[in-house]
């Protein structure tokens, strides 16, 4: 099946993939553009797979002020090369990760950060829900798994949907640009400020208004 140059080049803009590769993945994928992404996306997981391992001792700190002065945000993101914490794709990247913990308000950033009192507060409570509806115990296992998956995808960054892209998490789009970048990429940690934040509630949704403004 003859792959179009400007299929491969529309997939490449999309992907960030280089155009063998592009044209590799539409030919498995017989030259479906949605499929030809998943497979991209899958092998990029692999390969990002297969860098975890490598020391990320370089990077950036980033320093993010959302317009008007009363969210502040400081994220640390760590490459393998000072080369690569220069280039503009890294800080873009720096940038969006910035920016979505202002929107999102996550507490941490990995599952395995989660405090082990706070996770097990947590499982009593998704617990003590699920057997109050009388339904058997391997239903309520996945209910409670469920819940817990919920709790994740709502306080850890990796396991957030994007906020630019809601259809990937933050992981994800950190496992792409792996991919992209040829280097490990890890955000290793992160300070979100707020004015007021401990002394006073604000009516209204503050997250919701901050990730429309950045959409």
């Amino acid at each position: 099946m003859a792959i179009s140059a400007e299929l491969v080049k529309k997939l490449r803009e999309a992907t960030g993939a280089g155009m063998m590769e592009c044209k590799a993945a539409l030919e498995e994928a017989g030259s479906d553009f949605d499929k030809a992404v998943v497979v991209l996306r899958k092998k990029g997981a692999a390969a990002a797979g297969r860098k975890a391992d490598r020391i990320t001792s370089e990077g950036v700190v980033y320093s993010y002020l959302h317009p008007g002065g009363k969210v502040g945000v400081l994220v640390e993101l760590n490459c393998e090369t000072d080369f690569v914490a220069k280039t503009e794709g890294f800080l873009d990247l720096a940038k969006d990760l910035a920016m979505h913990i202002a929107a999102m308000e996550p507490r941490y950033v990995r599952r395995d950060e989660v405090p082990e009192g706070v996770l097990s507060q947590e499982k009593e409570i998704y617990w003590a829900k699920a057997q109050a509806t009388g339904k058997p115990a391997n239903v309520i296992e996945k209910i409670v798994e469920g819940q817990l998956n919920k709790f994740y995808s709502e306080t850890c960054v990796y396991d957030q949907p994007f906020v630019r892209d809601d259809k990937m998490t933050v992981g994800q789009l950190i496992t792409e640009k792996v991919t992209q970048m040829k280097e490990n990429i890890s955000l290793r940690r992160f300070s979100r400020f707020r004015v007021g934040e401990g002394l006073q509630k604000r009516g209204g949704d503050f997250a919701a208004e901050v990730a429309a403004q950045l959409k």
